[in-house]
């Protein structure tokens, strides 16, 4: 598919997206599954045939019935509501927007988003995303395959403060933290405690106790909260941008352009207005 033409017009339906989804999401506490959405949709990313990426084809059904994206579908459909109300919008700004928006709007960090993602039906080969029940090595085989470093691995595992597992989706069941629609650094702390009260650790989880870089990263994010909203954020939107290079894409330099030639334009006609009775005054006096 064509990659889109980020212009005025389609900054301003970001804009107005980026609104309706604070709403959809703070409405219907669906803060955990849109973010998983974005994440599913990014983490397919493979450095070295470039392909999978933020690039909406979660939505297409042979994907979304891949086994790690399990009950995502109704995040899919909740992002249908937006896009009908800003077609312009490619499918896949818009989910990647909409996990922005779910850090947001439950206390989290915010996380840099720039537009023009293209989209595209290409489904990648089941496989590509994290599997809870495995640990250390298939945590850094999946992700130095899309090219994030070990501390994308600890800092994206935070967003675990988000959400609970359900037994129907992923065969595990339960919360990681005791609110599990607020973003902070309580999953760290909660997976430091020996024993946590009725809160979910998965295999994957624990693993980041059982290397010495991972557990680095969760004893500093543990005691440190801005530390960890800081590299979370940057985390975040490389994952959100893995295979697209926003500082090349001329649409947003356009908008831009667009947006600086309209005050041009304005200038230069308040100027000959304020000439025009400037002249008209003189002639009068």
């Amino acid at each position: 598919m064509a990659m889109p033409v980020v212009d005025t017009e389609y900054l301003r339906q970001i804009d107005k997206a980026r609104r309706d989804l604070r709403a959809l999401i703070s409405s219907k506490n669906c803060a955990p599954i849109m973010l998983r959405l974005a994440w599913h949709d990014a983490g397919t990313y493979d450095v070295h045939t470039k392909t999978g990426g933020p690039n909406g084809s979660i939505r297409s059904e042979q994907e979304y019935s891949h086994g790690a994206n399990n009950g995502l579908k109704i995040a899919i459909d909740f992002c249908e509501e937006i896009k009908s109300k800003h077609p312009k919008i490619t499918f896949a700004d818009l989910y990647q927007l909409a996990g922005v928006v779910a850090v947001e709007v439950t206390g989290g960090p915010t996380v840099d988003f720039v537009p023009g993602r293209k989209d595209s039906l290409i489904c990648p080969q089941e496989g590509r995303l994290p599997d809870a029940k495995k640990g250390v090595p298939h945590l850094r085989e999946i992700f130095y395959r899309m090219g994030l470093s070990d501390k994308d691995i600890v800092a994206l595992s935070g967003g675990h403060t988000l959400g609970r597992a359900h037994p129907e989706r992923s065969g595990f069941d339960g919360p990681w933290t005791k609110e599990p629609l607020k973003f902070d650094n309580s999953y760290f702390v909660e997976l430091l405690k020996e024993e946590s009260e009725g809160l979910l650790k998965l295999p994957s989880d624990k693993a980041l106790l059982d290397d010495p870089e991972f557990r680095r990263y969760v004893e500093l994010y543990a005691k440190d909260e801005d530390a960890f909203f800081r590299d979370y954020a940057v985390s975040h939107k490389k994952l959100s941008e893995l295979g697209f290079n926003p500082s090349s894409k001329t649409g947003v330099k356009d908008a831009v352009i667009l947006a600086q030639s309209a005050v041009g334009v304005a200038v230069a006609a308040a100027v000959v207005v304020l000439t025009y009775l400037y002249e008209v005054r003189k002639k009068m006096k």
